[in-house]
C-alpha cells in the first residue's frame, strides 16, 4: 500500500482554502499536510518540516509577496516538490513564466472538481511510474510529458477513428492495457490510471476489442458481481 501523497495548500482566502482542502481529501491517495495563508508561513513550514509534502497548491496572489517571487523561491529551495498553480491569474506572461518554472499544471479559479481530480490522478500515476521503475519505455515517457504527436496521414484503406475516440487518449489506453499483461484490467482501473471516467475508458477498450487489439471476458469479482476485464489480444 503506497503512502498517501502529502499536499501543502498556499491560499490566503480561508473559504477557498477550505474548498481546496475538501477537494484534496475527496481524491483517493491524497491528504492535506498543511494549509497556510502567506509566503512566510509557507517557507517557515517547509524549512522546518521533517518530511516535505510532494505537492504544493499555490495561488499567484499571496499578500506578503510580489508576483511570482514565492513561486521562484519554492522552485529554487525545494526542487523535489511539484507545484500546481490554482489561481485567478490568466495573464499569458504569468502562465508562460510558471510553465518555464516547471509547474505540473495550471488551474484557473473557480476550480471545477472533475478537472482538479483529473490532475491529481495524473500526478499520482506519474509519481508511481517514476518511483516503481528504473527505466522507462518511450511510450511511458510520452505519458509523463503529455507529448502529442502529429498523426501520420491516414491512408485510404485505413478506417478513421470513430466519433468520441481521439488518438492521444487511445495510445494511453493501449499502454495501460499492455502493461496489464495476462491479468487484464477493468474499465474502472484503466480510467483511474489514464485520468478519464469509467465510461470513457470502456468506450476506448471496447473500440480496441472491435479492431482485434484487445480481448474481453466477463469475470466475477470478490462480491460475486460480474466485471468485464480486458486483456491484450493474442494472435
Amino acid at each position: 500500500m503506497l503512502e498517501p501523497i502529502q499536499v501543502l495548500i498556499v491560499e490566503d482566502d480561508f473559504r477557498i482554502a477550505d474548498i481546496n482542502r475538501q477537494f484534496v481529501n475527496r481524491v483517493q491517495g491524497f491528504v492535506v499536510a498543511e494549509t497556510v495563508k502567506t509566503g512566510e508561513e509557507a517557507l517557515t513550514y517547509l524549512r522546518s518540516a521533517s518530511n516535505w509534502p510532494q505537492l504544493i497548491l499555490l495561488d499567484v496572489y499571496i499578500p506578503d509577496v510580489q508576483g511570482l517571487n514565492l513561486f521562484w523561491t519554492l522552485r529554487d529551495e525545494f526542487t523535489e516538490i511539484d507545484v500546481i498553480m490554482m489561481t485567478a491569474a490568466k495573464e499569458v506572461e504569468t502562465i508562460a513564466e510558471t510553465l518555464r518554472g516547471g509547474i505540473f499544471d495550471y488551474i484557473v479559479k473557480p476550480v471545477d472538481f472533475e478537472r482538479f481530480e483529473r490532475t491529481l490522478l495524473s500526478f499520482r500515476n506519474k509519481k508511481q511510474l517514476l518511483t516503481t521503475k528504473t527505466e522507462l519505455k518511450q511510450e511511458e515517457i510520452d505519458l509523463l510529458t503529455g507529448l502529442q504527436f502529429t498523426p501520420a496521414p491516414i491512408k485510404d484503406n485505413v478506417e478513421r477513428l470513430p466519433k468520441g475516440v481521439d488518438q492521444l487518449t487511445l495510445e494511453k489506453i493501449k499502454v495501460i492495457l499492455h502493461e496489464s499483461n495476462d491479468s487484464g484490467i477493468t474499465a474502472l482501473d484503466a480510467g483511474k490510471k489514464v485520468g478519464v471516467s469509467r465510461s470513457t475508458a470502456r468506450r476506448y477498450l471496447e473500440y480496441l476489442v472491435s479492431i482485434n487489439e484487445a480481448d474481453a471476458q466477463l469475470k466475477y469479482g470478490d462480491i460475486g458481481r460480474p466485471e468485464r476485464r480486458y486483456t491484450p489480444w493474442t494472435k
